[in-house]
């Protein structure tokens, strides 16, 4: 299948004809590789798979759409998969193997919090340009100035609050809530990103259960006993993947939907292939969903949704938009250290420097990169409806939460500056419903 990108309209103009003509007029042309290598980390088995797949398939598209309109720069994109299912350790060590090959340029690596976190330090000292893609751990660029690490997709803190002040708004009585997010980094920084935020804006409410089953649980029956018996006004969770499928799957039929108002951080993943009842708080980590205002306005994200839909059988989910979005980061950037060298190809350190403090326009949103190399993203929530031309659930009374509303300053502590809203910062924020 062909697809018809504008050039111009997809990366920065012109920037791939400065490389063209400097690989064909002589001195230059052996600064350009045959192709440009990088390195993508992605769960492509195991439980995770349900969230890592759509990545890899939406890598699969974007680097294929690129090398259709030119590549990078001029060369074709290559990408290398390494499946993080294989731990921390196999991980470090296919990142290295890979890193060490003086043809590979830049890495997306990873899905998983814990296998960025422990990418990073190698990253730096290999001096390999690291995206990112999906690890969302504000802990990230807390204590080290990564020089070589870049996040263009955003962090837990701004993601978490922005559900506290979602759900205390669309439901001001809430006095009772109850937690269940997975037994792990993701599902614990979460708790307590929902409760600092809460105790600072909304004292009043009362933390009656948090439950943190563990990653991989068939069967929620137990939790969902303790979270009827607790009687919550409202239920966070952050669950994903097959997780949260089951969640949902099982507790629907046991009426936890119609006791509490269920908010479902990571519930747009499940839109298209759950039947989600109508009034459920869902969004996304960030701004990265296909059928936002803004990316329907972007013929470049309705291209690309279209072909995804042609090729997959399904439209994309969130991660898909973050790994696209990270290629077309990855794309602008090396361009613009193309044009900064005079068209020869830059160095690893150039394409890094190229990455630095860059304003970002994606395919569902802007983000900002700040000093630390963490990027402002906006927040996408709504509520869930079933009175869609779609044909599946979808989202209403939608609101896009601006991310330096939501942003801790670099250099404090998260929690802490969580601690420093108060009640009227909700008043601050745009209303639910502004964004439809």
């Amino acid at each position: 299948m062909q697809h018809s990108f504008d050039r111009r309209a997809f990366a920065r103009t012109g920037l791939a004809a400065v490389a063209a003509l400097a690989i064909a007029g002589g001195a230059k042309a052996q600064d350009a590789p045959s192709e440009f290598n990088i390195g993508i980390f992605t769960f492509s088995s195991g439980p995770a798979a349900a969230y890592g797949m759509p990545g890899r398939q939406g890598a699969e598209l974007m680097i294929d759409m690129i090398n259709e309109a030119g590549g990078v720069g001029g060369v074709p994109v290559r990408a290398t998969f390494v499946d993080e299912a294989q731990g921390a350790e196999g991980v470090i060590s296919e990142y290295r193997r890979l890193a060490n090959d003086p043809d590979t340029q830049v890495m997306l690596a990873a899905l998983s919090s814990s296998n960025c976190l422990a990418l990073a330090p190698v990253a730096e000292q290999i001096g390999m340009p690291t995206i990112s893609w999906n690890c969302d751990t504000h802990q990230l660029f807390l204590e080290d100035d990564l020089q070589f690490t870049f996040r263009p997709n955003g962090n837990t803190v701004p993601e978490f609050a922005a559900f506290a002040a979602y759900m205390v708004t669309v439901n001001p009585d809430v006095r009772r809530i109850a937690i269940i997010n997975p037994d792990y980094a993701f599902g614990h920084d979460a708790g307590e990103i929902v409760k600092a935020t809460l105790a600072a804006i909304a004292p009043e409410v009362e933390v009656v259960a948090e439950l943190y089953p563990r990653l991989g649980t068939s069967s929620f029956q137990t939790e969902i006993s303790r979270l009827s018996a607790a009687r919550p006004d409202a239920i966070f969770s952050n669950l994903w993947g097959a997780d949260l499928e089951n969640f949902v799957r099982q507790a629907q039929p046991r009426g936890l939907f119609n006791q509490s108002q269920v908010v479902l951080a990571l519930g747009e993943t499940v839109l298209e292939s759950l039947n989600l009842p109508d009034g459920v708080i869902a969004g996304m980590l960030g701004d990265g969903w296909w059928n936002t205002p803004t990316a329907r306005a972007n013929p470049m994200t309705v291209e690309f949704t279209d072909a995804y839909l042609e090729r997959y059988g399904e439209h994309p989910v969130f991660p898909t938009m973050k790994m696209a979005n990270a290629l077309l980061f990855m794309q602008e950037a090396v361009e613009d250290a193309i044009a900064a060298t005079d068209g020869a190809w830059p160095t690893r350190a150039q394409i890094a420097a190229a990455m630095e403090g860059r304003t970002f326009n994606s395919l569902t949103g802007t983000a900002v990169l700040r000093e630390d190399n963490d990027a402002v993203v906006d927040q996408v929530i709504g509520l869930t409806t079933n009175e869609s031309d779609l044909g599946f659930t979808t989202l209403t009374s939608m609101v896009r939460y601006p991310g330096e509303m939501l942003m801790p300053p670099i250099g404090g502590d998260p929690i802490e500056w969580l601690s420093t809203l108060t009640p009227d910062w909700l008043d601050s924020l745009p209303a639910p419903g502004s964004y439809n």
